[in-house]
């Protein structure tokens, strides 16, 4: 019968890059331990959400496939490395392609899955970004955020993947748990208002106090 509950695939894409070392990394720890606790604590979003983690350095892989939060383990993050963010992107693709249920004549497919990037910096893989920032928006199939954390973060890249992108100004550990607290947050609203129209763009709560969001 689980196999019919109609999904909310979540998909955090974390740079886990040499700039991110010391109390930014920690506060992403802190931040993913949060946000499943907050989730666990609400019973529409623990019914419907579905987590997955993809972390980008050198290279970019997903660490926990796409999994029901009660069986959600927290990843082990590290950091080092430069910003493999189109490799992310094209992890994210395939996870998408491979994950996420589509609707059939005899069943509904999961719901648009929402996408959240955090990173630092800008990719060090430009070629592959390029091809991958093209990729997503032949996509069409999520619903991407893209959090640009620090002073040295590019947002150019990131509106060329998504136009919902905000800028915070420092990597403290207070502005990241601000900005898990906000993923969390939109993460229930999405999940309450699954049945609004299909394909719409899903309404997100206002960005955290001190977050701009870039035009």
């Amino acid at each position: 019968m689980a196999d019919f509950i109609r999904r909310l695939p979540v998909y955090l894409l974390l740079d886990c890059s040499g700039s991110m070392m010391g109390e930014p990394i920690e506060a992403v720890r802190q931040g993913v331990k949060a946000l499943l606790s907050e989730l666990r604590s609400d019973p529409q979003a623990l019914e419907t959400a579905y987590l997955s983690v993809i972390t980008f350095d050198s290279s970019a892989r997903q660490i926990t496939p796409l999994t029901e939060l009660i069986q959600f383990k927290e990843p082990e993050i590290s950091a080092g490395g430069a910003t493999a963010l189109g490799g992310a992107l094209n992890v994210l693709i395939d996870c998408v392609n491979n994950e996420v249920r589509r609707t059939t004549e005899t069943q509904k497919g999961d719901w648009r899955p929402l996408v959240f990037i955090l990173t630092d910096g800008s990719p060090t893989d430009i070629e592959a970004f390029n091809q991958a920032a093209e990729k997503i928006k032949s996509l069409k199939a999520a619903n991407i955020i893209a959090c640009a954390a620090g002073s040295n973060a590019d947002t150019s890249y990131l509106k060329q993947i998504t136009e919902s992108v905000l800028m915070m100004n420092t990597l403290s550990a207070g502005d990241m748990a601000q900005f898990f607290a906000w993923v969390s947050g939109s993460i229930k609203m999405s999940s309450q208002s699954l049945d609004a129209k299909p394909g719409r763009a899903i309404q997100l709560p206002p960005p955290p106090q001190g977050f701009i969001v870039v035009p």
